[in-house]
């Protein structure tokens, strides 16, 4: 295979420029036109052509079969070409007719991946246009085989052809001395040394001169003998030290180098941009929090009001307890069983939680609409600072709306709790058993003098009635003046324990509304999660981008040490 260096070169190249480009189009750079696929398929890409001229039956096709090792185009002792064919690769293999009036003939052979051959008719045809085509075709190739036979290399007609050529085109041109097993090496010697004296004389140059034998180069075990290592050292020479091809290479090393620039200028302009969009929503995440605390530090002045309400239900309770424990009331449910602790804390519990929950519903309103103005005001700013329009999973007016609500009631489930822990109930429940104990003493006794004044009255006992009657009545008396007095202190003590309590109820409730203040403002800050999202997102595509615009350097460092 000729050239391998330069074409394992060239394909790394290739390579890299796919790469490079697959790249650029993730990140949005623009390498443009120096670095495209249509250019890369049409320069470096583009195969080393070989063009075999000389007479017919100069061995033109054996020299090409020799070339690609394989029996490629068709020999015979009679005139086979007759007329140009170019021989590329390609699957499926087919032949067709360009309107060059040249035949295209792909094949799958691994040598026609990298080359072209182009085998042409005799220059000593007549056929009208082949000197001309001849003449075109050698002009495009990279290099000219002129092939003379070992039994003519004064040929007329190729050197006329070769004497047409322009100086650029005899910079590629190389003289082969083909069926060169049919001489001594003297002989060979002397038709050389001949052919360098016609070159000097029709050229004014000496061009390249090689003898060999294609038939026996195509015989591997004759290969060596065949002359066609020198020739073949001369034409990978050719194809990897060339000015021309070396100033390709570099070419687009150049190109490639440049846009690996532009590919890393446009990643790190995107992570820059990421870092300032993540910084700008850590500044909005501030705000939210600056807002937070912004209530929480008028929690204050908003614990003065529940203790005023707290204060309020208070007193309305302490006037129902009031009138429960009036004396008839009270006696009437000695007979019965007493709820009157348990009533007092549910009302007192219900009532408070019925305020408590107006307060915090209107508490949640404020801080929903507060949350909702500054999203109103966000959207034009993440409109400048991203570029985005700021959206969230869901309508935020409708996850507020939840957040209020959950506000809502969890401020008042906590109220609830609050006054249930604080045990207010228990002291009441005591001093009601003394309180009913003593009135059940009295009650008692009133009906035991009662009885027995009735029963001394039946036997007609003159003064017993009225006596007993008389003590039931003091007793009645003095059970009305417990149940008075009791009462009135009952319901004073019971009032100023919910009054000490008013302190640790606030303390309590201090904690439970900071919680749902943050867990308000928590589901406010994740609506901020799209955005979030999205950074999150680009930092992950950056990351193997990276990767690969390293790997992408160190194989052009690589190259470039190669070359």
């Amino acid at each position: 295979m000729f050239g391998e260096r330069y074409f394992a070169t060239r394909e790394r190249l290739a390579g890299l420029v796919h790469g490079i480009l697959s790249l650029a189009a993730e990140t949005g750079a623009d390498p443009g036109e120096p670095l495209s696929h249509a250019r890369l398929e049409s320069e470096l890409l583009a195969p080393f052509t070989f063009i075999a001229c000389g007479e017919v039956n100069a061995g033109k096709s054996t020299l090409l079969n020799a070339l690609c090792g394989q029996p490629l185009c068709p020999t015979g002792v009679l005139p086979v070409t007759d007329g140009f064919v170019r021989y590329r690769f390609g699957n499926p293999e087919q032949d067709t007719d360009s309107a060059a009036n040249v035949e295209e003939k792909f094949r799958q052979l691994d040598f026609l991946r990298n080359h072209v051959l182009i085998d042409t008719p005799g220059t000593n045809s007549d056929a009208p246009g082949q000197h001309e085509m001849l003449e075109s075709l050698a002009a495009e190739a990279d290099l000219v085989l002129c092939v003379f036979p070992v039994s003519n290399p004064w040929s007329a007609a190729t050197w006329d052809f070769i004497s047409r050529l322009p100086a650029a085109v005899l910079e590629r041109v190389v003289l082969i001395i083909q069926q060169a097993d049919l001489r001594e090496e003297g002989d060979l010697t002397v038709i050389r040394g001949h052919m360098a004296d016609l070159s000097l004389k029709r050229l004014g140059r000496e061009l390249p001169t090689f003898a060999v034998s294609g038939k026996l180069a195509c015989e591997a075990a004759r290969y060596q003998s065949s002359g066609f290592p020198l020739l073949a050292d001369f034409i990978s020479s050719n194809i990897c030290q060339s000015a021309g091809r070396r100033d390709l290479l570099d070419n687009w090393r150049r190109h490639v180098a440049t846009s690996l620039r532009l590919v890393e200028d446009h990643i790190d302009d995107q992570n820059r941009a990421l870092n300032q969009h993540g910084r700008f929503i850590d500044g909005i995440e501030r705000e939210i929090e600056d807002m937070r605390g912004q209530f929480i530090a008028r929690l204050p002045r908003h614990l003065e009001n529940v203790a005023t309400v707290f204060k309020t239900e208070v007193a309305g309770v302490s006037r129902l307890l009031h009138r429960r424990l009036g004396a008839i009331a009270s006696i009437l449910r000695l007979f019965t069983i007493d709820r009157t602790g348990q009533r007092m804390e549910a009302v007192f519990i219900e009532r408070l939680g019925q305020t408590i929950d107006a307060v915090a519903e209107k508490d949640g309103g404020e801080v929903a609409e507060a949350c909702a103005e500054h999203w109103r005001e966000l959207g034009g700013r993440f409109e400048n600072a991203i570029g985005m329009t700021l959206q969230s999973a869901e309508p935020i007016e409708k996850t507020l709306a939840a957040s209020s609500q959950r506000f809502t009631r969890r401020i008042g489930g906590a109220a609830r709790e609050g006054i249930g822990s604080l045990k207010v109930r228990s002291r009441l429940d005591k001093d009601l058993r003394a309180r009913n104990t003593a009135l059940r003493s009295f009650v008692v006794m009133t009906l035991i003098l009662t009885i027995a004044g009735a029963v001394c009255g039946a036997l007609g006992v003159p003064w017993l009635p009225a006596v007993s009657c008389g003590l039931a009545a003091l007793f009645l008396a003095g059970g009305a003046v417990v149940a008075w007095i009791t009462r009135r202190t009952i319901t004073r003590d019971f009032r100023q324990r919910l009054l000490d309590t008013c302190g640790a109820f606030a303390s309590t409730l201090h904690g439970d509304y900071e919680d749902a203040l943050r867990a308000v403002f928590h589901d406010y800050a994740a609506s901020l999660g799209g955005p979030r999202d999205h950074i999150a997102r680009g930092k992950l595509a950056i990351e193997p981008r990276l990767k690969r615009w390293q790997d992408l350097f160190l194989t052009l460092k690589a190259i470039e040490q190669e070359m």
